[in-house]
């Protein structure tokens, strides 16, 4: 059964490979795209877990200084263009409709932006992002920044008025609208502006009180908006201690209460996290979680939350 997962920041790690080995001009480098140990998402455990289309983000950590982030986001492009586009049988998707058309023999890879840290207030430079292939802008990350106020900023505000106009950027794009870090009042005004949102990798509320995790009302807001919710892996979004997949589930069990059965996929955080599900520590166990929702709700609840729901709302 073949997976859509929108969400792992496998490109950070081959950056920071890059930089921390030989200088990231030099052409030697440590990790191997197709089967370094060190990804969780590499080709071969890609390929192992049937994630025919995987969404590679571009994330810059805030601590980096503003006049860095530039440089910093063309890295990470550069290593999906150079580690991962390289790979036999590698097909950039270049707008969402290309997942429809990739053949038996061919895997997807989907260029998306976590925060809008890198271009700062420079529409010029989001537009070059979309132009390298960027399909997914994800606002903020937990910080705050010109755009809005992610989940851990105290000050609270929902979009600002360069974040207005990031929307309609994006609305004019077809570029789909990440939510995942936004805070709350973030999150409604992008109900209100957004064409295409979405979920990239978020968990529900209710079930584990993390302030990353959605509360029930947006949940419904998402659906309504005719959105996705796509499950993460992170252990501390999911419950206490050492979770398993049935912990996982129990977030799905309560998305279908809400009404989003059609509204549920995909989201692993995979290169992202430093402690797993047990049983789902790499994207080659992929067939564990999908056996395990299979038998529970049944093959076509599990085709959909596996692709076909993303495929039906977005391509």
């Amino acid at each position: 059964m073949n997976i859509i997962d929108t969400h792992c920041d496998a490109l950070l790690k081959l950056q920071g490979d890059a930089r921390a080995t030989h200088g990231y001009f030099q052409q030697e480098r440590q990790l191997n795209y197709l089967n370094s140990d060190e990804l969780d998402v590499n080709m071969e455990r890609r390929i192992k877990g049937n994630v025919k289309v995987q969404f590679y983000a571009i994330f810059i950590s805030p601590g980096i200084p503003d006049n860095e982030k530039w440089q910093h986001a063309l890295e990470q492009i550069d290593a999906f263009y150079e580690e991962v586009l390289t790979m036999d049988n590698m097909v950039h998707i270049k707008k969402l409709s290309d997942i429809k058309n990739l053949k038996e023999h061919e895997y997807g890879a989907v260029l998306t932006l976590e925060g809008s840290d890198a271009f700062g207030n420079d529409l010029m430079k989001l537009r070059t992002l979309f132009r390298l292939g960027v399909l997914s802008l994800g606002l903020v990350w937990n910080n705050g920044n010109l755009v809005a106020d992610g989940v851990g900023e105290k000050r609270g505000t929902g979009l600002s008025e360069f974040g207005v106009q990031v929307v309609e950027e994006c609305n004019k794009n077809d570029v789909l609208i990440d939510v995942s870090h936004l805070n709350v009042e973030g999150f409604k005004d992008v109900i209100e502006h957004g064409k295409h949102v979405f979920a990239s990798h978020s968990n529900v509320r209710v079930i584990h009180d993390h302030a990353r995790n959605l509360h029930d009302d947006q949940i419904e807001q998402l659906i309504e908006k005719g959105g996705m919710i796509n499950i993460v892996f992170c252990p501390p979004f999911i419950g206490e201690g050492n979770v398993t997949i049935d912990d996982l589930v129990k977030h799905v069990d309560k998305i279908i209460e809400l009404g989003g059965e059609k509204h549920i996929g995909l989201g692993s955080d995979f290169d992202g996290i430093d402690v797993f599900v047990e049983n789902l520590e790499d994207a080659s166990k992929y067939g564990n979680l999908i056996e395990a929702l299979r038998s529970k709700y049944g093959e076509e609840f599990t085709e959909g939350i596996a692709s076909k729901n993303f495929i039906e709302r977005f391509c």
